[in-house]
């Protein structure tokens, strides 16, 4: 069962914007888009109206795309220069925002570009930004209204729509496109439009890449730090090559504070790699920033496997950056799941292409994104642990490990349903939910939701695992079961079933039962579920448990109840 999926886009303008679906649904990359255009210019109503034949087609998602003259007439008094207070922009803004939140209900996501106006008219001059009268002031306050009406709804995002005008430049707006065909922007806004979405609809449904692997020789660093010697190499200093690898790291760095994890993949000897990377004063990033490495003479794409399997992670979750384009190609070639974009030859671009990239698009940033290098760091400390002397149990002992169970709540959800959706190997039924979804599913009567948080000696890694039970007719199916691949084997997954089990006994329940919906991702998910004890049925597919039973806690685990 693959996991790709079409999407019904409605696309909601005042202006032909058919482009904007050629190129939603012409290009490459996933997921497909089908675009649905309603009836030309009439935002409103079709946002209003439910009974409309566009709304019939059951579309999944809605980019409402307008210019701030149309939806807001006020504006239009402000581009005249005439006098308007600002109660009656805020007013009208908040009656739009007020419509576009009556089609959260009726979609799964709604993406909205924010207001800009055609480059050519330069404003007022030293007015621009003032008070009252300029048109750049007044648009700002306009757009930040919008976000400040959209921000608690968490199926509807905003999209800086300035990013494209500036891309496209000049050919951001034609008069002849306009006055011929009512065309409000140009290709280049549109396509670079359409792959922003894509980036935007890859992120929410938790198709971002979580991992960069880098080479070091002229990739982190200037020269062959084998045959320099570390204090030799490129890096740093008042040379502008030099400056550039080290704004390169900085770069890397930031993406690592937003959930991004780095690793390295080289060709070198460990030792004199370890070295330069702990000695070189110029080194911006740290050991410690890295999740693992291998530094060795072997191929680099079966590092590369040997590295994403280490890590727990899929290779469609890796991005490959290497200088060398013999390199680069012999990875795209045997590992297609792996993201290997083009590389400039020259350092000084290296900053601009790695933050140019779409890969790493998420809807949020959470705590456990911040810390998530810090959390793999404990975790390459605890298998150097592993490899002692001793039995698995001796070990999962030696861990002191503390689970905290927690119920859904506002404080927990966005994190919550970013595990949900971003979760794909140890997942039951990858079942992918907004926010609101999510909270008004564990809402309902019958329905039980735990999430479960990791801690060990080395370290928090956060919140981790969510099982849910929904109880009906006397049974108990369990409905999500779904673990980050940080802490599979440990005896989390147990006490997750442990709880849940818990909680059908109490209710008096006969049976509880699972249903494996298989995936191309998720068979850790069910070689699991076969160790369970859980009985089986249906080749692997359905897995129940006589509620008479305890579900066993693992000994080495201390629960904590919040």
């Amino acid at each position: 069962m693959t996991e790709n999926r079409q999407y019904k886009c409605l696309l909601i303008s005042d202006f032909t914007i058919d482009n904007l679906a050629a190129y939603l649904s012409g290009e490459s990359s996933p997921p497909e888009i089908i675009p649905l255009i309603p009836p030309f210019n009439q935002v409103i109503q079709v946002l209003l109206n439910d009974a409309l034949e566009c709304w019939q087609q059951n579309p999944d998602l809605a980019v409402v795309w307008t210019q701030p003259g149309s939806v807001i007439p006020s504006f239009n008094r402000i581009i005249r220069y005439e006098s308007i207070s600002d109660e009656q922009i805020l007013q009208e803004i908040d009656e739009f925002s007020s419509h576009l939140l009556t089609i959260s209900n009726r979609l799964k996501y709604v993406f909205v570009p924010t207001w800009t106006l055609p480059s050519y008219p330069r404003g007022t001059g030293l007015l621009d930004m003032k008070s009252g009268i300029g048109i750049g002031d007044t648009l700002t306050r306009m757009n930040l209204r919008l976000t400040d009406n959209l921000r608690k709804t968490s199926n509807i995002h905003l999209l800086n729509a300035q990013n494209w005008m500036t891309v496209a430049g000049e050919d951001a707006f034609s008069p002849k496109l306009w006055y011929m065909g009512k065309i409000a922007f140009g290709n280049i806004v549109f396509k670079t439009a359409a792959e922003d979405i894509k980036a935007a609809l890859r992120g929410i449904t938790g198709k971002a890449r979580k991992l960069i692997i880098l080479d070091l020789d002229d990739t982190l660093w200037g020269g062959i730090v084998g045959d320099l010697g570390w204090e030799e190499i490129i890096l740093g200093g008042h040379d502008p090559i030099g400056e550039a690898y080290v704004d390169f790291q900085r770069g890397l760095k930031a993406l690592t504070n937003r959930g991004i994890l780095l690793g390295i993949v080289s060709k070198n000897e460990e030792t004199t790699a370890i070295k330069a990377i702990n000695k070189h004063p110029e080194m911006f990033l740290a050991l410690n920033d890295f999740v693992g490495w291998k530094i060795n003479w072997k191929d680099k794409a079966q590092n590369i496997v040997d590295l994403v399997s280490e890590l727990n992670l899929g290779l469609d979750s890796a991005v490959f950056i290497d200088d060398n384009p013999v390199e680069r190609s012999r990875v795209k070639a045997t590992l297609p799941e792996v993201l290997v974009p083009e590389w400039p030859e020259d350092p000084i671009f290296y900053k601009q292409t790695l933050l140019g990239l779409r890969c790493f698009d998420a809807p949020s940033i959470s705590r456990e994104d911040s810390s998530r290098t810090k959390m793999y760091v404990s975790e390459r400390k605890r298998r150097a642990l592993e490899v002692n002397p001793g039995s698995m149990e001796e070990w999962l002992q030696s861990l002191e490990m503390t689970v905290k169970i927690e119920r859904l709540s506002k404080g927990n959800l966005p994190r919550t349903a970013q595990l949900l959706n971003k979760t794909n190997q140890m997942n039951l039924s990858t079942r992918r939910m907004t926010e609101s979804e999510l909270y008004n599913w564990a809402k309902k009567p019958g329905h039980e939701l735990w999430i479960f948080r990791v801690s060990d000696k080395f370290g928090d890694s956060g919140l981790t695992g969510i099982i849910s039970l929904k109880s009906e007719n006397n049974r108990g199916k369990i409905v999500d079961f779904v673990l980050s691949c940080r802490v599979m084997g440990r005896g989390v997954e147990e006490t997750m079933l442990h709880t849940a089990i818990n909680q059908a006994r109490t209710l008096s329940l006969n049976q509880v039962f699972a249903e494996f919906i298989p995936t191309d991702r998720n068979r850790p998910c069910r070689e699991f579920w076969k160790k369970s004890g859980f009985s089986s049925q249906k080749d692997d597919r359905i897995f129940s448990w006589n509620r008479t039973t305890p579900y066993p806690l693992p000994d080495w685990i201390e629960i904590e109840k919040s």
